[in-house]
C-alpha cells in the first residue's frame, strides 16, 4: 500500500506526521506523495480540506483518514494518543470505504473563455465585489427567484455543519446526495422578495446562478477565495465524484454533531 501524510504545520502535527511516516515505513508501506492509496491528514478539518484539493484528481483511487490535533472535527476521527493504534490498523486491517457527496461548480464566461470547473467538499459562496449580490436563481432550467442580498452559500451535506449552519441552514446527513442553497442577509420588502429559507436540492436537480447586473464576483471554493470576471453563469449540482474515507471503526455523524454543538 502507498501512503502520504499531510500536516497542519504546527509542531504537534509535524511531530505526529513524522511518527506516522516512520511507523508505516517500518511496516513496509511505501511513502508516495504523488499516487497514494491512503492519505493521513493530521491537524483539523482545514488540513483535510487541503488534502482533498491536493488529491482531487485521484478521488477514485485515494482514501482519506484524519487525526485531529486541535478541536474535534467532522472529518478527523482519531486523536494523537491513538496514532499507534491507527498505524497498526492501516498496516494490518482492511478498511471500510465511506463515501460523501461533493459539490460541482462550473463557471461560464461572457467572452467565451473556457469554463472553469471546481469540486467542493464543504461549500461554494458567491458575493459581489461591491454592494449587494443580484442573481437570478434557476432550478432545473426554470427561474425560481431573483436574489438580492449579501451572497449565497451552496453546501454539501458534510459541509452543512460549517458556514451553512451559521447562515441558518439545515444539517444534512452525509449519506444524502444533495446540495443546499442558503441565503446571506437577503433583502425582503414590498419591492424585492426571496424565499427566505434554505433550499435542499437532490442530485438530479441543477441550480444555475445568472448575474443580473454585475459580472465580477468573489467566489470561494472551500478555503480558496477566487476573483472571477465576466461571469455568464455559475452552475451548481451534486458532483459525479465522491470523496472516500477509510474507516477502521464506526464514526457516527450525529454523535459528532452532538459533541460539537450540544454537549458540554
Amino acid at each position: 500500500m502507498r501512503f502520504a501524510v499531510t500536516s497542519k504545520g504546527d509542531s504537534t502535527s509535524n511531530t505526529l506526521m513524522q511518527k506516522v511516516r516512520t511507523y508505516l515505513s517500518d511496516f513496509e508501506l511505501i511513502y508516495d506523495e504523488d499516487k497514494p492509496d491512503i492519505v493521513i491528514s493530521i491537524g483539523g478539518d482545514g488540513t483535510l480540506l487541503y488534502a482533498f484539493h491536493r488529491y482531487k484528481n485521484r478521488l477514485s483511487q485515494t482514501a482519506f483518514v484524519g487525526v485531529h490535533t486541535g478541536h474535534l472535527g467532522f472529518y478527523a476521527d482519531w486523536v494523537p494518543a491513538e496514532v499507534e493504534k491507527l498505524v497498526i490498523a492501516i498496516a494490518k486491517t482492511p478498511y471500510k470505504i465511506v463515501e460523501y457527496p461533493l459539490l460541482e461548480v462550473i463557471i461560464r464566461y461572457i467572452n467565451g473563455s473556457k469554463e472553469a470547473r471546481y469540486l467542493a467538499l464543504n461549500e461554494c459562496t458567491v458575493k459581489a465585489l461591491e454592494g449587494s449580490l443580484v442573481m437570478d436563481l434557476e432550478i432545473k432550467g426554470q427561474l425560481f427567484e431573483t436574489f438580492r442580498g449579501d451572497g449565497l452559500c451552496i453546501s454539501t451535506p458534510s459541509g452543512s455543519t460549517a458556514y451553512n449552519k451559521a447562515l441558518g441552514g439545515a444539517i444534512l446527513h452525509p449519506s444524502i446526495e444533495a446540495i443546499q442553497v442558503a441565503e446571506m442577509a437577503s433583502i425582503n420588502n414590498r419591492v424585492f422578495r426571496t424565499i427566505g429559507s434554505p433550499l435542499i436540492l437532490p442530485n438530479h436537480h441543477t441550480s444555475m446562478l445568472k448575474p443580473v447586473n454585475d459580472v465580477d464576483f468573489q467566489i470561494t471554493i472551500d478555503h480558496l477565495t477566487l476573483l472571477h470576471k465576466d461571469v455568464k453563469s455559475i452552475q451548481c449540482r451534486v458532483a459525479t465524484e465522491k470523496i472516500r474515507f477509510a474507516r477502521y471503526r464506526p464514526f457516527p455523524f450525529w454523535k459528532r454533531v452532538r459533541d460539537s454543538f450540544v454537549s458540554d
